[in-house]
């Protein structure tokens, strides 16, 4: 795929952008299939994305002037490049940037200055719904522009029906971080539906959901359809995040256990299960490895979605010894699946599958059904 912006070296986040995509597709597969050398697996075809117009999210840095600010990245040294023309997003995020232009100018927003560390506006995040609703976030030093912002922003909500969520974040801290703990909701609903497979989920302004809608989509209804073939009398789980996996996978489990640290995230869940009328999944925020080792209620099966460090030693010892039967396991970080599967040889791969939720990079989800041996 050619993009303008890659080729003048604005940026370089598709690293794999000038390999036709069939063959990223392909060179993916190998390697999942090679580094985890899972013997006796069967591996289902691998599930591709299209090659433009599939992010979700955008998370641009804000740069320029007040009068004429950018959308993109903006560099502690060396020009700032405007984004706002990547393919990678859904057109609905595309069309969007000029209204978050005109804010900016509008509302007076100074973009923040890494270098003297002056200015406001850090970061414009975005995120696009199924429906075309989006959720808006302005990450700021501090509060200097909010009255300004609260001033303005019932004219863009009047002008662009489709903003759900419109919030500011602040981050005063100068470090590389994406967003801070306080979050101002300016108008509008408190969470963005993604309507996944039927399932409403509610996604919150710092909850995490997968950036590819379509492939997040396949992914959970991968999912659930071993859990359908499984049948478990209780399902744990782990790191569930707003729900995706458990209320996809409540109809073919009797019970289901979700933990997740984050309250918003189940905040959210919980949303979901009222909305659904669903009556067998209960949503815990606790820590997920602090949980499996310490909850006596054991499951005869295991879901988990950890980030990208994986599940860690501890919590592997725990699963090996759990007795649950099944343990489906959702990564995307290949290196790190592959330590924690070696740390729990009681269970041996049934079905594998590579999903590419990031297309153009050398990243991508794996799928993985184990069974307790013997």
């Amino acid at each position: 795929m050619h993009c303008a912006l890659f080729e003048a070296g604005h940026c370089r986040s598709c690293t794999d952008l000038r390999v036709p995509y069939a063959a990223q597709l392909q060179a993916k597969q190998q390697r999942a299939m090679n580094q985890l050398a899972l013997p006796s697996v069967r591996w289902l075809p691998a599930v591709a994305s299209a090659e433009a117009g599939f992010r979700n999210k955008a998370k641009m840095a804000i740069g320029g002037s007040t009068d004429a600010p950018l959308l993109g990245l903006v560099p502690l040294q060396g020009e700032p490049a405007d984004l706002s023309d990547c393919a990678l997003y859904l057109p609905a995020i595309r069309a969007a940037f000029p209204r978050l232009r005109e804010f900016i100018r509008d509302a007076r927003i100074s973009p923040y200055e890494l270098t003297t560390r002056r200015g406001e506006g850090k970061f414009a995040l975005l995120t696009c719904a199924p429906s075309g609703d989006v959720m808006l976030r302005w990450v700021l030093r501090s509060t200097e522009a909010l009255s300004r912002i609260q001033k303005h922003a019932p004219g863009l909500k009047a002008s662009w029906p489709a903003l759900r969520v419109h919030s500011i974040n602040l981050l005063p801290e100068h470090k590389a971080v994406l967003e801070g703990q306080t979050e101002i909701l300016l108008a509008g609903d408190d969470a963005l539906c993604m309507q996944i497979n039927e399932i409403p989920l509610y996604l919150r302004p710092q909850s995490f959901f997968q950036t590819h809608t379509t492939v997040a989509a396949q992914l959970y209804a991968q999912a659930r359809d071993w859990v359908a073939r499984i049948g478990p009398s209780h399902l744990w789980d782990l790191f569930c995040g707003v729900g995706g996996f458990a209320l996809h996978c409540a109809p073919h489990a009797q019970r289901v256990t979700g933990i997740e640290i984050s309250s918003e995230a189940i905040a959210s869940a919980q949303r979901s299960c009222a909305a659904l009328g669903i009556d067998n999944v209960r949503f815990q925020a606790l820590d997920a490895s602090a949980f499996g080792r310490e909850c006596t209620d054991a499951p005869d099966a295991i879901l988990v979605n950890p980030p990208r460090r994986g599940i860690g030693v501890a919590l592997c010892e725990r699963i090996q010894l759990s007795g649950a039967r099944d343990l489906i396991y959702s990564s995307c970080n290949i290196d790190t699946l592959d330590a924690d599967l070696r740390r729990m040889p009681a269970y041996r791969a049934v079905e594998a599958r590579l999903l590419d939720m990031f297309p153009h990079t050398a990243h991508f989800e794996t799928l993985v059904w184990l069974r307790r041996s013997g």
